[in-house]
């Protein structure tokens, strides 16, 4: 099949016929109603396929050409000057938080039993490194219509042990980053964006439009196949803050001093003559450990599929604004018996769904139920409270390693009554039109 053929010329028929391949067998097929709507999923063409093999083909495997080309472009798009690729947005949050424990950080680092104030009303892995270190997540609660953190409650849940803030922006909808990050300013604590959720949203400070994920010390991304962007599993760290890049890629790559890249020696010219720590002189630099890191890089070939993704990205985020927008307005006549979701002021939604809120005397189980077996799918808003959950048994029972300011009324309020339905990019405006009719349908049986 290769004969006369040059190693370049072989890949490049491969690459052909996946093209090929892929738009034949892997195009998405005409939406009918009924057809079932996920609520979230991948959205790409033979670009992203093409990638994949290209890095296949190359079998370097792990972090390579095509994961310096995605850091690139991602921290060219967010206007941010460092990004860390991460295996999954779990780990972006896990090198977010632990970055802020090293030793390099002095009197600011965070330490165990140290508070970081946050809320319950969310996906676990926000929280999950801030007990897993022995830090102590202070929960507050929410404001419903926008589903964010409930800002006249920061000073009220500070204390002398608090070193930092870190929120999501919930299901795209920034939160008030003007009060959240001078809250921060004033009392000099660490704030991280977890921006898993909100990947193309834009907040307006001080007159200036910038990304959410980039107004405070740190943000993270998930590339989940059903986030703005998908690498199948990924996500990243970015931060303006050398120092905390430098800690970053640390954490990141088992806590190594050493920042020569997989496959590279001695970029600093001093493998072999400088001490650290009660090593020997001379020790191999390669294999000297500032911080108790961990390997969570991803590979290259989901940085492959990531970098076709993000020359799609753009039309991602406008698709999701308009079926969000679409939506809404379809379900105007049903605003006395749902609450419909509200814009953070200051804020331009990158939307990843449609929140709900159920208004007293309307079942949420029963609208839900009724949804689904019309074939739309649902989904909670991720823990609803996450205090209530199994994983905090232990800690209920004891009453440590958490902190709870207030009643977490509408967090409660939340895990009852609130559910959501998606706006992903591969809908079209039959699917929105179909979902809110079935959403009307359901609340007016």
């Amino acid at each position: 099949m290769f004969e006369n053929k040059t190693e370049e010329q072989a890949k490049q028929e491969i690459l052909n016929i996946v093209a090929e391949y892929c738009d034949k067998f892997h195009n998405q097929k005409e939406y009918q109603e009924g057809d079932r709507i996920p609520y979230a999923s991948r959205v790409y063409d033979h670009n992203e396929m093409v990638n994949l093999v290209d890095s296949a083909l190359e079998f370097w495997l792990t972090s390579g050409r095509f994961t310096d080309e995605f850091e690139r472009k991602f921290s060219e798009y967010l206007n941010v000057k460092y990004c860390a690729l991460v295996n999954s947005g779990s780990s972006a949050n896990l090198t977010a938080f632990m970055a802020l424990t090293s030793p390099l950080l002095g009197e600011r680092a965070v330490k165990r039993g140290d508070e970081v104030i946050t809320v319950a009303a969310g996906f676990p892995t926000t929280v999950t490194p801030i007990i897993q270190f022995g830090a102590v997540p202070v929960f507050v609660d929410v404001t419903i219509p926008q589903y964010n953190i409930d800002v006249t409650m920061l000073e009220k849940s500070l204390s002398p042990r608090t070193k930092a803030v870190m929120i999501a922006h919930t299901l795209g909808n920034p939160f008030d980053l003007g009060a959240v990050k001078a809250f921060c300013d004033m009392h000099n604590l660490w704030l991280v964006e977890d921006n898993c959720d909100a990947l193309g949203s834009t907040y307006t400070l001080n007159g200036e439009k910038r990304f959410t994920g980039t107004i405070g010390d740190i943000g993270t991304s998930s590339f989940y196949p059903p986030h703005h962007m998908t690498m199948g599993e990924g996500g990243a760290v970015y931060t303006n803050d050398p120092l905390l890049a430098k800690i970053i890629k640390s954490m990141r790559d088992w806590g190594r001093d050493c920042i020569c890249k997989s496959g590279c020696d001695n970029m600093c010219g001093h493998r072999f003559d400088k001490q650290y720590g009660e090593l020997p002189l001379g020790y191999d630099h390669k294999y000297v450990y500032s911080h108790f890191g961990y390997n969570l890089k991803a590979t290259d070939m989901q940085a492959a599929i990531g970098c076709a993704q993000i020359e799609k990205f753009p039309s991602f985020v406008e698709r999701r604004k308009s079926n969000f927008k679409r939506l809404r307005a379809a379900l105007q006549p049903v605003e006395n018996k749902l609450i419909l979701p509200v814009p953070c002021e200051n804020s331009d939604p990158s939307w990843f769904g449609f929140l709900i809120t159920c208004k007293d005397g309307i079942d949420r189980n029963k609208i839900v139920r009724y949804i689904e077996s019309k074939g739309v799918q649902t989904r909670m808003l991720f823990a609803g409270n996450l205090t209530k959950h199994p994983c905090f048994d232990e800690m209920r029972k004891t009453g440590r390693g958490f902190r709870v300011f207030g009643m977490l009324e509408n967090t409660d309020r939340i895990m009852r009554d609130t559910f959501w339905v998606g706006v992903y990019p591969g809908m079209n405006d039959e699917m929105i039109d179909y979902m809110a009719k079935v959403i009307i349908e359901a609340v007016n049986k």
